[in-house]
């Protein structure tokens, strides 16, 4: 893990536990996101704090992480396009294996690996190895937000959202309605529009 890595707001310390299995520790941080994790329509913006609370636990297989992670998410409700703030308390528990343990793990644990095939590569990839003494929290907490987020946010239950037809937010003129004609009538009614004929007959 390169210098600038090891210093990363993400990257937690965990020598003490290190091949000492039944030793545990806590620990609580603030991060200032560094960049937007979530959706396209909500997310913990860039600068806003997120806090973690993470108990370490070292195992036969490496150090297991289980915590939670606090935030405020923000983004726009997709019914009236309001500024939406979602308060986010989301949970996760996350192995980080030793890399033999891994390495180990990925030859026996599907069909696929002994062969190459695609079962090995998925199963590498949803694997989280210690890097040294150093654990990467930042995927396991991204993946938690991502998943605890609403897939589609609104600003209440029952917002309205916009006039289909001019766009008008229905919020602030619960009475807003547009007189729909036929499309098989508006010949007819083209007719009774005056013309500059008509007014000059007249």
């Amino acid at each position: 893990m390169a210098a600038h890595e090891q210093e990363s707001p993400w990257v937690v310390d965990t020598r003490e536990l290190i091949r000492r299995p039944g030793s545990m520790r806590e620990l609580t941080r603030t991060v200032t996101v560094p960049e937007r994790i979530g959706t396209d329509v909500i997310a913990i913006q860039p600068g806003r704090p997120v806090e973690l609370d993470v108990r370490l636990e070292s195992v036969v297989e490496g150090v297991l992480a289980t915590g939670t992670v606090q935030a405020a998410a923000s983004g726009v409700c997709v019914r009236c396009l309001e500024d939406v703030e979602v308060d986010l308390e989301v949970g996760f528990q996350e192995l980080f294996a030793y890399p033999e343990r891994a390495a180990h793990h990925s030859k026996v644990a599907a069909p696929g690996s002994r062969k190459g095939g695609k079962d090995a590569e998925t199963d590498e990839d949803e694997q989280h190895v210690l890097d040294g003494d150093l654990m990467d929290l930042e995927e396991v907490v991204r993946d938690a937000v991502v998943t605890a987020l609403p897939f589609q946010p609104v600003c209440r239950d029952d917002c309205p959202g916009l006039c289909p037809e001019c766009g008008a937010r229905l919020e602030d003129d619960p009475d807003h309605h547009h007189d729909v004609i036929d499309p098989r009538w508006s010949v007819l009614s083209s007719l009774s529009v005056p013309t500059d004929d008509d007014e000059k007959r007249n």
